[in-house]
């Protein structure tokens, strides 16, 4: 309250929250949850409590030689960082700056005097792998891991033609998967993508090599080729990791690996699909830990969360969040329900996949096998008193019908479904054979949503765009007004991109009276769209105007994600 982060009416409601909880939680904590205040906001106001520094790793300038004092393990183990030397002080940033152990540890280790300073657990995390790693030439370890191919006892070259493995027994494909290099070099794999902030880890045959790519804020990137001899045991190392049959060759598989890497929970999902060349196969990155993810933190103007916050507040109706593949769908969802997730409402989720595990909900996985399914599974949760249900994804028209019916008796459902706009999810239930005063009656709002990249905050800076550029959003200018964009130059932070993180951009369309009649009437979703405008519906364009603008993202950006997608 004394930084002006949050109001006294605010605190007085995280208080009551924290009451309710059934495990005990640190106030700072609910704060957060409640998308009050960011997590950046709560280690910053510790930093104040605690008398200790607060050190953004995001700004902050580093000296290498500072980082050369303190060796990587150590920096690992104690989760902290060498930020400055000045005068004969050492400043760390630290998760805990109370760890008088950790402190004591770095002193000896340095022979300096240290200062302490408060800085987030994530970004000490992160920075410790973009340091240290640059000392570190990445394709050196992958060549050094490729000469223990060379040098091993078991062929690695057998049957490994045009990417025909059919002569290599299973007992054989085992053992390769089994040996030192093929396990290293998976690992190289995994760490370099979670290192980098990857969503995604391609790992795909060619005809005379591997290639891995890495998905990093939604584009991919070229990490690594490795020699075609090594295809087999490597994509069978990773089928024995997730669980798979690595007999079935010539159909597509699903699993799923689980693990903690420096101290955060991890969850890989993981898929095998038959090409040409040989099997690829895709693993999607899951950080558990980003699942706390507040409203606060996805990019919504003042205007559009005031909006939001007031449809997820109702105790009844749709909530549609509509999007493509990737650009963001589920991280609103989980937000939404963790600011709900007070302990007052039963809050029951079914999804396929459950990708993050949140206390105090009840999930459910979808198994067709089993006769689970999104219709059968929303029946059963509709007889277990639910206050809010939250459907994956709205896929046929029985699902539909069933959320609509449940909303229309008292629930607050919250699914997706993929249209390009806001206005499109209305027709599109229209198209499923959805009646059309029951989504008149039911849905009361659909926020569609893209995924920007983010200026990159070391490198940024300012220019003037040319006029032509500036016409193309919508924006005009008299002969000599100046308008000013921002860009990154590319440094080491975003890996010469110019970017680094993402944000969403997003369409809020408020169900209103005018906007019911229409779809009664089967109004197209040009028509709704003037209607949802007039109501006063900033649209995808208009929203990542607004943030470009604001120096958030970059006019080329926002033409590849909105104006071409």
């Amino acid at each position: 309250m004394r930084l002006g982060l949050i109001k006294r009416d605010q605190l007085n409601q995280a208080l009551e929250r924290q009451k309710l909880l059934k495990r005990q939680e640190a106030l700072g904590d609910v704060l957060v949850s409640m998308g009050f205040i960011s997590e950046k906001d709560r280690v910053r106001g510790l930093g104040e409590q605690w008398g200790v520094p607060f050190v953004d790793l995001q700004e902050a300038e580093i000296d290498p030689a500072v980082i050369k004092l303190v060796p990587e393990s150590v920096a690992r183990k104690l989760k902290v960082l060498p930020v400055a030397r000045k005068n004969g002080r050492l400043t760390i940033a630290m998760k805990n700056p109370l760890d008088i152990f950790a402190i004591d540890e770095v002193r000896l280790m340095t022979g300096t005097d240290v200062e302490p300073g408060i800085a987030l657990e994530e970004e000490i995390i992160t920075a410790i792998a973009r340091l240290y790693r640059t000392q570190i030439n990445v394709s050196e370890q992958v060549d050094s891991v490729i000469k223990e191919f060379d040098t091993g006892e078991i062929d690695f070259d057998a049957g490994s033609d045009e990417g025909d493995d059919e002569d290599i027994s299973i007992e054989q494909l085992r053992e390769l998967s089994e040996e030192a290099p093929v396990i290293k070099l998976a690992n190289l794999i995994v760490s370099r993508g979670i290192s980098d902030g990857g969503s995604d880890i391609h790992i795909e045959p060619a005809k005379d090599y591997v290639r891995v790519r890495l998905r990093v804020d939604g584009v991919l990137n070229e990490i690594m080729r490795v020699p075609k001899k090594v295809q087999s045991s490597l994509v069978s190392r990773f089928k024995i990791m997730a669980e798979m049959d690595i007999a079935t060759k010539r159909s597509p598989q699903d699993g799923r690996i689980g693990a903690v890497i420096d101290g955060k929970q991890f969850d890989f999902r993981v898929s095998t699909l038959p090409s040409v060349f040989g099997e690829k196969i895709v693993l999607r990155i899951l950080d558990k830990s980003s699942v706390s993810v507040g409203l606060h933190k996805l990019g919504m103007l003042p205007e559009t969360m005031e909006k939001f916050e007031g449809l997820i507040s109702r105790t009844y109706g749709i909530i549609l969040v509509t999007g493509p593949t990737g650009s963001g769908k589920s991280t609103t969802l989980y937000s939404v329900l963790s600011k709900l997730n007070s302990g007052e409402k039963n809050i029951l989720t079914i999804e396929d996949p459950v990708e993050y595990e949140l206390e105090g909900l009840t999930q459910v996985q979808i198994n067709n096998r089993a006769g689970l399914t999104f219709p059968a599974g929303l029946r059963t949760m509709l007889r277990q008193d639910p206050d809010i249900a939250m459907v994956g994804e709205i896929r046929d028209a029985e699902t539909a019908i069933i959320a609509t019916e449940a909303a229309l008796t008292g629930h607050l459902v919250l699914s997706t479904l993929h249209t390009n706009d806001a206005p499109g999810a209305m027709t599109r239930l229209v198209e499923m054979g959805i009646e059309p005063f029951l989504i008149a009656s039911s849905v009361i709002g659909v926020l569609a949503q893209r995924l920007v990249r983010v200026v990159c905050p070391k490198c940024k800076e300012q220019y003037t765009p040319p006029r032509d550029a500036v016409g193309r959003l919508g924006i005009e200018l008299d002969s000599d007004t100046k308008i000013t964009f921002y860009r990154g130059r590319g440094c080491d932070f975003c890996r010469g991109t110019g970017y680094k993180g993402r944000l969403g951009v997003y369409e809020l369309m408020v169900v209103t009276d005018r906007v019911r009649d229409l779809v009664l009437q089967k109004s197209s979703a040009h028509v709704l769209r003037e209607a949802a405008m007039d109501s006063g519906m900033k649209t995808l364009k208009d929203d990542a105007v607004a943030k470009i603008l604001l120096g958030q993202t970059t006019l080329e950006e926002c033409l590849r994600v909105i104006y071409a997608g």
